[in-house]
Formats: C-alpha cells, sequence, structure tokens
C-alpha cells in the first residue's frame, strides 16, 4: 500500500510499504477514504527528530471502511463506515471507565512515562503505524472505531477522529458560565472549532485571539470578536480583553497554541541542536529543557478574571520553564489540561452531526489532495502558504 512516511526533518515521501495484518484478535483492518493533517504532525515534521525514525508512517486523523476483523470483534463489521480516533483505548481499564480514555492502562507507553499510545506519532506515544496511508490496522476496535452514518461526506465525520473531540473537551474543561465570556488564544484549527463549540454552549461572548489576518477573517466570519494581536504588546493586549468584559478579564480563556513549530529565536536555536546530537542526548534534552514558548500560557493567566479557569488544548512539553505561580495562586485560577479523551465525547458529538453539519465541518477544510501530494501538503501546512488551514488526503 501507499503510506506517508517520516524521512527526516521536513522531509515526508510517500512510500510503499507491506498492508497491514490482523495481529490481535481485537483487531480491524480499515480501508482509508479520508485523513487529515493535524498541527501536530507538524511538531514531527519540524522537531521531534530525535524521537523518529526513518519510514515511520504518520497520521492519526482518519476515518474509512472496515475490511477485516478479529476473531473477538462483535461490534463491527466488513463495510462499516469508522472514524478512528487518534488515541487507542482498551474501553475497560479503570482510567477508560473513568472517562479518561487519553490515559488507558492498557495502552500506556510506559517506556517514557507517557498515557495512551497514538496513532501515527513518535516513540513516545508508541510508534504505531498511522493512518495517512490506504490501510490502517486498528488495535481495540470494537471499542475505538466510531460507527458512523452512510449518506453526508466524509468531512461531516471526519473531525471526529481529533479537532473535534479536542476543542469540545477545551470547552467544556473551561467551565464557561452560562452567558459568559470566553477568549480563545490560537485560532488555528482546535481554536477555530473551540469558538464554534464555545457558541453552541450558549457562551455569551466569544473572543478570538490570533496574529494571521486569515484566521481572523475565518473566525469574525462565524460571529467571533476577534482581537489581532500582531501590532500589540502582552500588555496592550491584557487591557484590551479586559475592557471587552468589564475591566475583570474573561470568566474563561483557552490556550489553544501550546508548542508551536515556530518560536522565539532561543526555542528554535534548541531544537535545532536536537537534531545534531545522538538520539539518546537529544531525548534527554527535548523532555527536560525548557523548549517552549510559554507566552501564550502567561497572556492566558494575565487575562482570565480572578477565580476564573484557564483551559490548555495547546501541547507543552519540557519541565523547566518559569510557571507563574505566585500570580495563579493569588488569581485564584482554575487549570484544566490534557489529551483528548475522544471516546468521552465522540457520540455525543456524531449524534449532533447526524442531525445537521452542527459545526460547519464539511467546509472547515481548506485543501483536499490527493495522498500523493502529501509532501507539498505539509510543506505549505508548516510555512502557512495558500491559506492552508486545514488539509485533508484522499488515499
Amino acid at each position: 500500500m501507499k503510506a506517508v512516511t517520516w524521512q527526516g526533518k521536513r522531509n515526508v515521501s510517500v512510500e510503499e510499504v507491506p498492508d497491514p495484518i490482523i495481529e490481535k484478535p481485537t483487531d480491524a483492518i480499515i480501508k482509508i477514504t479520508s485523513t487529515a493533517i493535524c498541527g501536530s504532525d507538524l511538531h514531527l515534521y519540524e522537531v521531534m527528530a530525535p524521537f523518529m525514525e526513518k519510514g515511520d508512517i504518520l497520521g492519526h486523523e482518519p476515518m474509512g471502511i472496515v475490511q477485516e476483523v478479529g476473531s473477538e470483534i462483535v461490534n463491527l463489521k466488513p463495510g462499516d463506515r469508522v472514524v478512528i480516533p487518534f488515541n487507542i483505548s482498551c474501553g475497560n481499564c479503570f482510567m477508560c471507565n473513568m472517562g479518561l480514555q487519553s490515559q488507558c492502562e492498557i495502552t500506556q507507553v510506559r517506556e517514557h512515562g507517557r498515557g495512551a499510545m497514538f496513532f501515527g506519532y513518535s516513540k513516545l506515544y508508541g510508534q504505531v503505524p498511522g493512518g495517512q496511508a490506504e490501510y490502517l490496522r486498528v488495535p481495540y476496535a470494537d471499542y475505538g472505531a466510531i460507527k458512523v452514518p452512510e449518506g453526508p461526506s466524509d468531512e461531516r465525520f471526519l473531525f471526529l477522529s481529533d479537532v473535534l473531540p479536542t476543542a469540545w473537551q477545551a470547552v467544556q474543561y473551561a467551565s464557561i458560565p452560562k452567558a459568559g465570556s470566553v477568549a480563545v488564544l490560537g485560532l488555528g484549527p482546535i481554536g477555530d472549532m473551540a469558538t464554534r463549540i464555545a457558541q453552541h454552549h450558549n457562551a455569551g461572548n466569544v473572543i478570538g485571539v490570533d496574529l494571521v489576518p486569515e484566521r481572523l477573517a475565518r473566525a469574525r466570519q462565524h460571529g467571533v470578536d476577534v482581537v489581532d494581536a500582531s501590532k500589540m504588546s502582552n500588555e496592550e493586549l491584557v487591557e484590551v480583553l479586559r475592557d471587552k468584559t468589564n475591566g475583570r478579564g474573561p470568566d474563561a480563556v483557552i490556550d489553544a497554541v501550546g508548542m508551536e513549530a515556530h518560536g522565539s529565536p532561543s526555542v528554535k536555536m534548541v531544537q535545532s541542536m536536537t537534531n545534531m546530537l545522538p538520539d539518546a542526548a537529544a531525548e534527554k534534552i527535548f523532555l527536560n529543557a525548557g523548549v517552549d514558548r510559554l507566552t501564550a500560557l502567561h497572556n492566558a493567566i494575565e487575562i482570565v478574571r480572578r477565580g476564573g479557569t484557564i483551559s490548555i488544548s495547546g501541547v507543552y512539553s519540557g519541565q523547566v520553564d518559569p510557571m507563574s505561580m505566585d500570580t495563579l495562586f493569588d488569581k485564584q485560577i482554575q487549570i484544566r489540561m490534557g489529551q483528548a479523551n475522544v471516546r468521552r465525547w465522540s457520540d455525543e458529538i456524531r449524534d449532533l452531526l447526524i442531525e445537521n453539519d452542527a459545526f460547519g465541518v464539511e467546509e472547515f477544510p481548506t485543501h483536499r489532495l490527493s495522498l500523493d501530494e502529501a509532501p507539498h501538503a505539509y510543506e505549505i501546512f508548516q510555512k502557512k502558504e495558500d491559506n492552508a488551514f486545514k488539509i485533508v488526503l484522499k488515499p
């Protein structure tokens, strides 16, 4: 089969690789019909080379048709149309029963002290072959695969794999009061979708903050009060958001920025250094050094009103970055964060999508390209060229 493979920093290629096979009785094989590129894929493309190997198959936002099932599968049959969550969870352990599927005790990557395995990611999350391919082996498919009806386009359901549940959880964790206010920092796919879901949950004032004109315009079209932070200092941004929220600051702030594939010059230097070191040394630096740009998180702490909530959906790494613990304590701020527990939210969201295109998902992608065009897709997505906001690949 054809698959998108990692070959090095800023280097992906479409290669012929062996077809996946049933390895365990709880597996299923899926023929992929659509698969998306995620902002997290850019971390692999740009900065996480120490945790990758040449030939790793990328992608964790797939959907398709069941082709074959293992002997213990009871809820799926060949021909079923399914969406596959990005994280792999068993559905039966303590964590899954708590609704914390991203912490599944059966698929945790204990070697690296991580939560549940991901599809198409690095050694840190199990190095499981991903879904930017023609076929995919799905472990624990009876629980993980989300069945969806025939009829609507793939785009109606594809984003159940990651974008929708990640944004949904971000809004849930934000605990926005009824008719309350929320500021969303970063209007990439997750932030943009979080504004739509906040509106669905009857937030009274949804404010979106970004630097990119196309993203600001996109959110404005959906009724979001947007703030262009490109020409503001951090102090000015805080004042603008307070002015929009009766001088207090918003009730909640969602940080949808996290570890960008670009950052400050010092961050860029550290990331570049790791690519020149042996993997073992580079891994230690990447995991333990303060390699993230925390501007968005520090802004969130300043922006949110006293007693408010910060919800972090952007991904961070590194352990020694300074945190404003004094301010967090003094302002009595609550913080919630974590990888999305996809199966906790997926059925509720799916049922909304069956009724209608509740969140404008069918028009959410800016590009629909063939799998063979994946190298070009990664390049324009990483460089933010050609208004590449969300790219769907069609095998």
